[in-house]
Parts: structure tokens; sequence; C-alpha cells
């Protein structure tokens, strides 16, 4: 565990992707407010996106979780890198990278950052349907 304050979560997307992300958080985990945050896009300039991100970083630690890699609102976030070390950008979120964030956010920022790209992809599967010759539907996963 770190001696310095708890990261602060930032979830930005197109729509409102980020609120309903932190709806299915709050419910599971019951966080205090301001632990998470959602910012959308909608109706900002990416200018303006930035500045809300940065005014809601508030000089970090802070993860800013955006909704893919190669969109806006990731790109917006990257800006903030320049300016802020204290910022860590992870392009792709998912919910259970936010519920580990959530329990795990006392870790040293780096560490945590790391923890949570290797929870979010483990977190992705493909589950299908195997036919086999004779009868049933067995599911399996890969």
């Amino acid at each position: 565990m770190s001696d310095t304050a708890p990261v602060r979560g930032i979830v930005v997307s197109h729509g409102k992707l980020a609120e309903g992300l932190l709806d299915a958080v709050a419910r599971i985990t019951g966080i205090p407010e301001g632990v998470l945050v959602a910012v959308s896009n909608i109706g900002l300039s990416p200018d303006a996106l930035v500045a809300e991100l940065r005014r809601l970083a508030g000089g970090g630690p802070a993860i800013v979780f955006a909704d893919m890699s190669s969109g806006s609102c990731c790109l917006a976030a990257r800006r903030l890198l320049h300016e802020d070390p204290a910022i860590v950008v992870i392009g792709g979120v998912n919910l259970p990278i936010l519920l580990d964030f959530v329990v795990q956010r006392d870790r040293p920022i780096q560490e945590l950052a790391a923890r949570l790209v290797e929870k979010g992809r483990a977190a992705i599967t493909s589950v299908t349907v195997d036919l086999p010759r004779h009868g049933g539907t067995p599911l399996s996963s890969r």
C-alpha cells in the first residue's frame, strides 16, 4: 500500500457510457461519492474536454479511464500527460477494471495502472456454443 492519497478515477466517454459504468460500479460496490467521476464529451470541444479533465484530475494522482484508446476522449486525456506526471491514462475501459480500481486504489499509481490493464485484458473472453454430433449444447470459454 501507499502512504500517499488514494488515486482518483475519472471515466471519460462518448455519450453516456461513463455514467452507465459508474452506475454499475456504485450498485456493485457502494463506493463513496467522488472516488470515480464520469465525464461525457457531449457538447464539449476538444479543448473544453481537456479543461474539464484537468479540473477533475486536480494535480493527481489520478487515472483517466477512456472508453477507447484511439478516440477523441483518450486523445484529450493524453494531452494532460505532458502537463502532469501524476496522471495515468488507460484507454479501453471495462467494468472489471473499474471494480478493481475501487478496491485497489490505495496502491502506488504505476503499480495500480499495470494491475488494472492486466485485469481488464483478463476479463475479456469469448464464449461459444460447441454443437456435438449427438445432442447437447455444451458451452466453452476461450
